[in-house]
């Protein structure tokens, strides 16, 4: 069912308040649009599952294919320099109504992608902390991992910058993919001590619409789902991306409850797993999360494991870690970083640190 033109204008709207503090292009774009019937109403046409950023993900995909378009100009992530002027919505109106047929069949078919690398740079500390725990060698198993980046996790490079000029730096030197990161304190909090070096001896991913990036035309798309102006997303993508390329891991195409059994399975036995979820819990339904958790926590009488968790609160942690509101992501928009061992009668779980949408900050919890 669609949403009608009412809903996609108020959607747009929304999106565009939204993109005010991270995407000047985007928030102009859907301000306009929010305005255009014709523009509004490729939306409005759409099934009820898509959604603004949807319909410019599927305008970027168009002008990637088009990259000499004058429209390219305002789009950094190809090379455009030229900021959002008086000419911008008269260009991408015309190019979006000019590719209006193409766009409503994407819009239709597609949907939303995500694999941000960056978002590693918030799940090492944790990841590394259950490798010390565990002594050393893990196997790391990622639930939702899309195209399997946050995989390749002990090759990336990692520089954090912390208030006072102090630096953290771990993982290899020579690292094709660096990860920068903004990290504060909590009050009473220390600064995390980080290894050099994280060793992963095996390594497999889930998830229920895995993407290969080894095919260029997936890539492309997952690129496109990234907001235009922001182009250092975009490089990181593809150079994680190419980097895994030499060495890509294996994606089950399987949901989180359906195909851990045999997800696990896929690693030997003697190594201590730890399972990995960023952003995915708030996408499987409430029951599913249940099982999965059950899941965990049958697994951990056998073999020692660890769920490192960057999510909601509320869809993560507070099952594990109740009682804890001031971690509400309703609150204040952040995510939040755990670390939780199954134990005899419950779970041992801790709340490490605030975490932003896309990696790029952090604040480190007391413990």
């Amino acid at each position: 069912m669609a949403i009608g033109l009412t809903g996609a204008k108020r959607q747009l709207a929304e999106f565009a308040g939204g993109a005010a503090d991270e995407s000047p292009l985007y928030e102009y774009l859907a301000s306009r649009a929010a305005e255009d019937d014709e523009v509004a109403g490729l939306l409005a046409a759409a099934p009820d599952s898509a959604s603004p950023a949807l319909l410019f993900a599927v305008a970027h995909r168009l002008i990637q294919a088009d990259p000499i378009h004058p429209l390219s100009r305002y789009y950094p992530s190809l090379g455009g320099f030229d900021g959002v002027d008086d000419g911008t919505w008269a260009v991408f109106r015309e190019f979006l109504l000019a590719n209006a047929d193409v766009a409503a069949e994407m819009l239709a078919s597609r949907s939303l992608a995500n694999n941000e690398v960056r978002r590693a740079a918030c799940a090492f500390p944790a990841v590394a902390m259950a490798a010390k725990q565990a002594g050393g060698k893990i196997a790391l198993l990622e639930v939702g991992t899309a195209g399997g980046l946050l995989l390749g996790m002990d090759k990336f490079a990692y520089r954090y910058q912390c208030d006072g000029g102090e630096q953290l730096v771990a993982g290899p030197a020579k690292a094709a993919v660096g990860l920068h990161c903004a990290l504060d304190l909590a009050p009473g909090a220390t600064l995390p001590k980080l290894p050099k070096k994280l060793t992963v001896a095996a390594r497999a991913g889930l998830d229920p619409q895995p993407i290969d990036l080894s095919d260029e035309d997936e890539l492309a798309w997952l690129e496109a789902c990234v907001w235009a102006d922001q182009p250092d997303r975009v490089r990181l993508l593809r150079a994680a991306a190419l980097a895994q390329r030499k060495s890509p891991p294996e994606i089950i195409a399987a949901d989180a409850v359906g195909g851990f059994d045999e997800a696990v399975s896929r690693f030997p036995a003697e190594l201590p797993l730890v399972v990995l979820t960023s952003r995915t819990m708030g996408h499987i339904p409430d029951g599913d999360r249940a099982e999965f958790r059950s899941k965990l926590a049958a697994l951990g009488e056998s073999r020692p494991l660890w769920w490192v968790m960057d999510e909601t609160y509320e869809h993560g942690l507070s099952a594990v870690l109740p009682g804890r509101d001031e971690l509400a992501f309703a609150a204040d928009g952040l995510t939040t970083l755990g670390l939780a061992r199954p134990v005899a009668g419950g779970w041992d779980a801790v709340a490490l640190a605030r975490t932003t949408r896309y990696g790029a900050r952090m604040t480190w919890l007391a413990a």
